[in-house]
């Protein structure tokens, strides 16, 4: 059976780099990928790359994918961090037992979903982004990414591939 992987961007201006990169390692290993948001269709990203939506995430089961991914960018702040049905999503997909995984702001939606209180997690290093993983009882750590059994972050752009690279190797 072949291990598949949702992949969540904002409705806009998602980072090129944070999805491209993950979603090429994943392909590459043999993992289906299926690219979600708040709404289908065409997304244009930070640097005017674009993706296509195939699905709203909220209308497939988190338990049909290996790993669910919060990938970030500037949209990912303006729209998924309040997002509550989101946040219920990626618990339950905790609770179903699937890696839950954010880069960069995907990271701190993670984090406000109380799944990473009391642990280390990476994100941009950006106040904002930091203060958010703090108010969130999250310790934020200098690395490109920070993997946990159940749930990995990653900071952005620069460690994309590497963020990639960990989803893989967690799925094998």
């Amino acid at each position: 059976m072949s291990k598949k992987a949702l992949l969540i961007i904002p409705p806009e201006r998602f980072n090129e780099d944070e999805l491209f990169h993950p979603k090429e390692a994943l392909e590459n290993a043999g993992i289906e990928v299926t690219i979600a948001s708040t709404k289908t269709g065409e997304i244009t990203g930070d640097y005017e790359g674009k993706a296509t939506s195939e699905v709203v995430f909220s209308e497939v089961s988190a338990t049909d994918y290996d790993v669910v991914s919060v990938i970030g960018g500037s949209g990912t702040n303006d729209h998924l961090w309040e997002n509550q049905e989101l946040q219920a999503y990626l618990k339950q997909a905790h609770n179903d037992k699937v890696l839950v995984t954010g880069i960069c702001a995907g990271a701190v939606t993670v984090a406000k979903t109380g799944l990473l209180a009391g642990r280390e997690a990476a994100c941009y290093p950006v106040d904002v982004q930091i203060n958010e993983l703090k108010a969130n009882n999250v310790e934020y750590v200098v690395q490109h990414v920070v993997a946990h059994d159940d749930i990995i972050t990653g900071d952005g752009p620069d460690g994309a591939k590497k963020f990639g690279e960990s989803l893989v190797k967690a799925l094998r």
